[in-house]
């Protein structure tokens, strides 16, 4: 699980974007959330950037991916995010995939897989090229995806967060460095 993967298609600002996402999801641990984060960006410059929100706000749609979609649909006045990268330490729930589809997010880059929950590995969203030919003019082209960037360095928030809950976590397989996915 702690293997490295080959980082097909990252580039050096996806390594910086994907520190600052990782830097962020500790600040989410120290005020009582899990250690989610995510950060949007359109040509190299961040337009938005959440933690988890779902304890602090009592409202379990408020993940990071989630906050930061709509931020960036604010900053940017679009609800198309075509042209940005969202950057998250941990693989998009189903939820946030599905999120991500209708607002044709163009790249997604994320460190820790989420083989029970995750939106590519375990539900195939991310990828599922049958949405966009149903669907073309809410899920246009499946974004690109780069995983695995940075896991370890996630995967140590989440141990120095709650190291008993992270064991748990990586025993029952709920999150761990991804398989190759399309990059």
């Amino acid at each position: 699980m702690g293997e490295h993967m080959p980082q097909v298609g990252a580039t050096a600002s996806d390594h910086l974007m994907m520190e600052r996402c990782i830097a962020l999801s500790r600040t989410a641990g120290e005020h009582g959330e899990f250690p989610f984060a995510c950060v949007i960006c359109s040509d190299e410059r961040i337009v938005a950037e959440s933690v988890n929100r779902v304890f602090r706000d009592q409202d379990i749609t408020r993940h990071a991916e989630m906050v930061a979609i709509s931020a960036a649909q604010r900053e940017l006045r679009s609800m198309r995010l075509r042209n940005c990268s969202l950057y998250t330490n941990v693989e998009p729930c189903a939820m946030c995939s599905w999120a991500i589809r209708e607002a044709g997010v163009g790249r997604v880059v994320f460190a820790i897989g989420s083989p029970v929950m995750g939106g590519l590995t375990r539900w195939k969203l991310l990828d599922d090229e049958r949405l966009s030919e149903a669907m073309p003019f809410f899920f246009r082209q499946a974004p690109d995806v780069v995983g695995g960037l940075l896991a370890r360095e996630a995967e140590k928030v989440w141990s120095d967060w709650h190291p008993l809950l992270w064991q748990i976590i990586k025993l029952r397989g709920c999150l761990g460095t991804p398989h190759s996915p399309k990059s």
